[in-house]
């Protein structure tokens, strides 16, 4: 995490003073997690949660709210404020802070679609097979969720299809036993699994 940390700070800046980091991969894959992580290896990065900017409306179609509430606001060096989304009250909170600080993560699936690509500084691929990634996912998320995860593995699949992230990748991070193994991103072509 240290080496990783080190690498993504030498970066340009991206997003006005901002290196935007995305964190992409399926759902359950373990983006939440390696981006704390990786925020904390940091020193406090701030981290925007691609849960919060998704509704249960729009699982993909959220750009056009996060274009202006935070990539414009971060790229003129001024603190994003965006409202968080509720899941299990189904609508939209008070809004929250995201600072323009040096580097700012973005994680969650879709944070490298094709609208936020031009911003990022790096995009980092959880490799994890979308059937494992969805496996943990609904095992993370319990019965209580079961028909929400039939409509998402489909909303997923479409999203993909439509606008891989992986391809564009700069990194590919594999979780190893002991932390993460990050390797060099493809060249350019999917995956089997995109």
């Amino acid at each position: 995490m240290p080496d990783l940390a080190r690498t993504l700070r030498e970066l340009p800046a991206s997003c006005g003073p901002v290196r935007l980091i995305g964190v992409d991969g399926h759902a359950g894959s373990g983006k939440t997690t390696l981006a704390g992580r990786l925020a904390e290896a940091l020193g406090g990065a701030p981290v925007l949660h691609l849960d919060d900017i998704a509704s249960h409306g729009e699982l993909f179609a959220w750009t056009g709210r996060l274009l202006p509430q935070v990539i414009e606001p971060l790229g003129r060096g001024a603190t994003a404020r965006y409202a968080p989304y509720d899941w299990r009250a189904r609508r939209f909170g008070p809004p929250r802070a995201l600072p323009p600080a040096p580097v700012v993560l973005i994680e969650g699936v879709g944070a490298g679609r094709r609208a936020l690509r031009p911003h990022l500084a790096h995009l980092l691929w959880l490799e994890v097979p979308h059937e494992e990634s969805w496996a943990r996912g609904q095992l993370r998320d319990g019965e209580e969720q079961r028909e929400f995860w039939a409509g998402w593995v489909e909303a997923e699949r479409r999203h993909f299809a439509e606008d891989p992230s992986r391809p564009f990748a700069d990194l590919l991070v594999r979780q190893v036993q002991e932390g993460y193994e990050v390797l060099r991103g493809p060249s350019g072509h999917p995956g089997p699994d995109q």
